[in-house]
């Protein structure tokens, strides 16, 4: 596959470089929209509209169009539909947005990543299609830690009977079911991994299993890239093409293991020296701890102590320094 000729930043609204965005995998992305023939797009979940300047990129060149979808999108997203006449910006949630537009040949589903989201989405999706062919679907998220860990970005907005158990300000770690104090720090996630309708790979295998003909391929890359179609698609063999060498590959699976297991105990890492940061400054301010300093020192003085080791205010700001 050749390389990406568009521009692009992964890292442009990224500044901790988690490589959380879709962006990341969009040298794959973009090859399944050409593979697919695609001339119109959905992004839905567009956030602040990384991957949808790419889009509007290659829509230049592939005479297509685009539509990007998020009920509360961040300010960068809304100026470039300022400055874009062909991006066209719906400001609804999915199962809104996906009832109105058109149906388009692609679909790039990264919005709310839970279970019941990413079914409504599938099951609006299939009843526009009809009886016809299904549109290109592109997912995002579908390895650790959504694949089997649903996420609420607006809780009252799942019904409750569909919505698991979770757990405000919560942060995950690879291979903790549960959840934990340092690791990466996620809004609302499921208190605890797997089980039934848990998770967006879970979602999307379910809805697999209720169509005749369909293939899910998993590129475990920057969180996992999903890419379902029906095999009788005119293009089927072109998708699978592109994809063939990623789906599932062992060393991909590897790598991304390594990567979130070093990003969760860097995350942890720094967690656990900010709460250490904010103990040694409370110390500074103590006037007990002050007392405690000048007493020792003066102990020390007397001969009363000979084995007190002193830690000073100044010993700490060094530390603090560091």
């Amino acid at each position: 596959m050749q390389r990406l000729a568009l521009n692009f930043d992964p890292y442009a609204n990224e500044p901790a470089r988690w490589g959380a965005s879709l962006l990341n995998d969009a040298e794959l992305v973009i090859a399944c929209l050409d593979a697919a023939g695609a001339r119109s797009v959905a992004e839905v979940g567009a956030y602040a509209g990384d991957l949808t300047d790419l889009l509007l990129q290659w829509a230049a060149e592939a005479s297509a169009r685009v539509w990007a979808v998020d009920p509360a999108p961040q300010p960068e997203l809304v100026a470039l539909d300022a400055e874009r006449a062909d991006l066209e910006l719906v400001r609804a949630p999915s199962h809104e947005a996906l009832r109105t537009i058109p149906l388009p040949d692609a679909v790039i589903i990264d919005g709310d990543h839970n279970y019941y989201t990413v079914s409504d989405e599938l099951r609006l999706i299939a009843e526009r299609a009809g009886g016809g062919q299904l549109p290109l679907l592109l997912f995002h998220d579908v390895c650790w830690p959504h694949a089997r860990r649903d996420d609420y970005f607006a809780p009252e907005q799942v019904p409750a009977e569909h919505r698991h158990p979770y757990t405000e300000g919560a942060c995950l770690y690879p291979g903790e079911p549960g959840t934990r104090s340092g690791g990466l720090p996620y809004r609302r996630p499921a208190s605890r991994e797997g089980g039934p309708r848990n998770g967006v790979l879970t979602a999307i295998e379910d809805f697999g299993a209720t169509r005749d003909g369909v293939r899910l391929a998993v590129v475990p890359a920057f969180f996992g890239l999903g890419v379902l179609w029906e095999l009788e698609a005119p293009w089927a063999a072109d998708v699978a093409e592109v994809v063939d060498p990623w789906d599932r590959n062992p060393l991909l699976e590897r790598l991304e293991a390594n990567r979130v297991l070093h990003l969760a105990a860097s995350q942890h890492a720094h967690q656990r020296a900010a709460r250490q940061d904010a103990v040694l400054r409370r110390l500074l301010e103590s006037r007990a701890f002050s007392i405690a300093e000048r007493l020792s020192r003066l102990r020390l003085r007397a001969g009363i102590a000979e084995d007190v080791s002193v830690v000073s205010k100044d010993e700490i700001r060094r530390a603090l320094a560091d």
